[in-house]
């Protein structure tokens, strides 16, 4: 997997931001909040540019997961193996979306009660969901024919 500058300089500027006193938070808090969305945004793109690579069954086997129809009906198209496959992405990539959203919660909270200590624990949860986000991707890439 490609390394990614908008995760890089997010995970630098999270790094930074657990240091940071109240007053800092105050001003940069529009800065971290901008650049956790852009590196969200750069994980969403590549991992929907490497699913489109997959071939076709696998795209299949994992959109049937998303759906019952989809799999009622997709069911006899997939080998087994690859819905086994479809299953160990599609749980990478739940885990790395609970991890974001938990993130987000935390930021929402610390924002709520101006709390450095909730935004700190904020940008160590956002670090960790890019690095699962990654790691998920990386997932997905082995299985680009």
């Amino acid at each position: 997997m490609k390394t990614l500058p908008e995760v890089e300089t997010a995970k630098e500027l999270m790094n930074e931001a657990t240091k940071w006193s109240v007053m800092r938070w105050l001003r940069e808090k529009k800065r971290v909040r901008r650049a956790a969305d852009q590196a969200n945004a750069a994980l969403d793109r590549l991992n929907g540019e490497i699913k489109q690579r997959w071939p076709e069954n696998l795209r299949i086997a994992y959109q049937a997961l998303a759906t019952d129809s989809a799999g009622s009906k997709a069911n006899g198209l997939i080998r087994p193996k690859r819905s086994a496959i479809a299953q160990k992405i599609k749980d990478a990539d739940q885990e790395a979306y609970r991890a974001r959203m938990l993130a987000e919660k935390t930021f929402d909270e610390a924002e709520k009660r101006l709390s450095t200590g909730l935004a700190r624990q904020g940008c160590v949860q956002a670090i960790q969901s890019w690095e699962l986000h990654e790691k998920a991707i990386r997932e997905a890439e082995s299985c680009v024919a």
